[in-house]
């Protein structure tokens, strides 16, 4: 696999055209001023020490040097190795409701986007952990399997929206369990699982599969959004959705839910309002989590290939310099083009 760490350094590489299209127009107004002079061939004949092609032959080997340089800046790297290492950290899998009622805006600028905000400050925030998604309402699925690419985490992350699951409702119980088979084999290291919701458990059972996430030795974090008082819940449109007969749906945030849920998990409740003292106790929470070795492959690592580059830029400088404008007397005798005039006479060049 090939790249360039720093592909910006390529736009110089429009120097190059444009040089040789000021060295064109430069010669122009050169033989236009010589044409002035006198007769061509005659001045030839009078500086029989100036070569026609040596100054083009140092201007191609500058042009060429100042290519690589160009190159060599851009940082060429390639390799395609695969390793694993062994690192400290823990396993942490986010469940995130994303039914219609995350749509509400008693947190700005709405339950959902704030929960993204939030994870995603999270991740930010890790160094040798590992992170899984899963997106639940009135069904769950796997987001993103447990990973350590953050990169691809908050890529993931950032294409949440509640058209990704079609049967509403939330059902906490079932992302708790498909959470608990998303983990590693790794049994050192701590893991948690994180479920961000506003706890209108639709469906019941999520009280026993937090007990069962406990037995198994993994915590259950309940981050609950929103407030008590409740909202509408925004579409896209702009309307607020509404009931069968016609009232508008307010969604609340039910805290007893949650605090049972963490409580029958082992874990923590925290309530997520428009201040960021939810973000710091969930990382205090993260932090006193026993890290333990964390097998993690990585695909590719990329071997600089610049000084190559470099070298042969100073060998075509080296070259540029020694060859002279005028023709070498100590290399008089050698010729490097010869031309034949019409009566037979041979011109070095």
């Amino acid at each position: 696999m090939f790249r360039f760490e720093s592909p910006i350094y390529l736009y110089l590489l429009l120097l190059v055209p444009a040089l040789v299209v000021i060295r064109y127009l430069c010669n122009r107004n050169k033989m236009r001023k010589l044409k002035r002079f006198g007769d061509p061939e005659l001045l030839k004949d009078m500086m029989q020490d100036v070569s026609k092609y040596r100054p083009t032959v140092k201007f191609w080997l500058l042009l060429a040097a100042l290519s690589a340089l160009i190159l060599a800046m851009a940082r060429p790297q390639m390799g395609s190795r695969i390793s694993s290492e062994k690192r400290q950290g823990v396993e942490v899998i986010i469940c995130m409701d994303i039914s219609n009622s995350m749509l509400a805006e008693d947190v700005v600028p709405s339950r959902l986007e704030k929960s993204k905000l939030l994870v995603e400050n999270m991740v930010d925030k890790f160094v040798n952990d590992k992170v899984g998604l899963i997106v639940f309402a009135g069904d769950a699925f796997v987001q993103l399997p447990i990973t350590a690419d953050y990169v691809s985490a908050k890529m993931f992350l950032q294409n949440i929206s509640p058209s990704l699951i079609a049967s509403q409702g939330t059902d906490i119980a079932t992302a708790i369990n498909m959470a608990m088979v998303s983990f590693t084999q790794d049994e050192k290291a701590g893991k948690a699982i994180i479920v961000i919701t506003d706890g209108e458990d639709h469906e019941g059972y999520a009280l026993e599969a937090a007990k069962a996430a406990k037995d198994k030795g993994v915590k259950v974090f309940m981050l609950g959004v929103g407030s008590a008082n409740g909202a509408p819940i925004k579409m896209r449109d702009g309307s607020y959705l509404k009931d069968n007969t016609g009232e508008t749906v307010i969604t609340r945030l039910n805290e007893e839910m949650c605090k049972q849920i963490a409580e029958a998990g082992s874990g923590t409740y925290i309530h997520v309002d428009n201040t960021s003292e939810a973000q710091e106790r969930l990382d205090i929470e993260i932090g006193k989590m026993q890290k333990g070795d964390i097998s993690t492959v990585v695909y590719s690592e990329y071997d600089e290939q610049f000084q190559a580059l470099a070298l042969i830029a100073l060998l075509l400088l080296i070259i540029e310099v020694c060859v002279l404008e005028r023709k070498n007397p100590l290399l008089k005798n050698v010729k490097l083009f010869n031309k034949t005039k019409p009566g037979g006479e041979t011109i070095e060049s």
